[in-house]
């Protein structure tokens, strides 16, 4: 076997050459006119018209970037809690109040519907100002 004899094992394909007369004449197997029938006629992504009809408000304000704080009402660690309890993020998960998100602790925010009568301490929790009055009244406190 001599160099000039090799042979690729799969021939390489050619590329059909249309519009050069023959069986590919006129339109070149791109049907009749329209968009496609054109050089460089693609149809526009689906995507697109979809984002084209989302309505747009200006400036940066109405797309907020970081996440909302998960809700928490006082009724449901008032069904668990003992006296004097730290009540945190890492608390509420272990309890099955909340969800871990990922690796770590969501933002946690206490509302004040329901009762508590139990003497609490809030760390590294959000709490409104309902839910800050009842748990003071009740004996606790709340530390940002």
């Amino acid at each position: 076997m001599q160099l000039h004899d090799l042979q690729p094992k799969n021939k390489p394909d050619t590329k059909k050459r249309i519009g050069r007369g023959g069986a590919h004449g006129k339109q070149s197997g791109r049907g009749h006119k329209g968009q496609l029938a054109r050089a460089g006629g693609t149809p526009r992504p689906q995507i697109r018209d979809r984002i084209k009809k989302i309505p747009k408000l200006r400036g940066y304000n109405h797309n907020p970037v970081g996440k909302k704080p998960v809700a928490v009402n006082l009724s449901e660690i008032a069904r668990f809690i003992e006296k004097g309890a730290l009540v945190s993020p890492q608390f509420l998960i272990e309890h099955g109040v909340v969800r871990r998100s990922g690796a770590q602790a969501p933002k946690v925010k206490i509302l004040g519907d329901g009762e508590i009568n139990t003497a609490i301490t809030v760390v590294r929790c959000g709490v409104s100002d309902s839910a800050r009055e009842k748990i003071e009244v009740a004996g606790g406190e709340v530390r940002e």
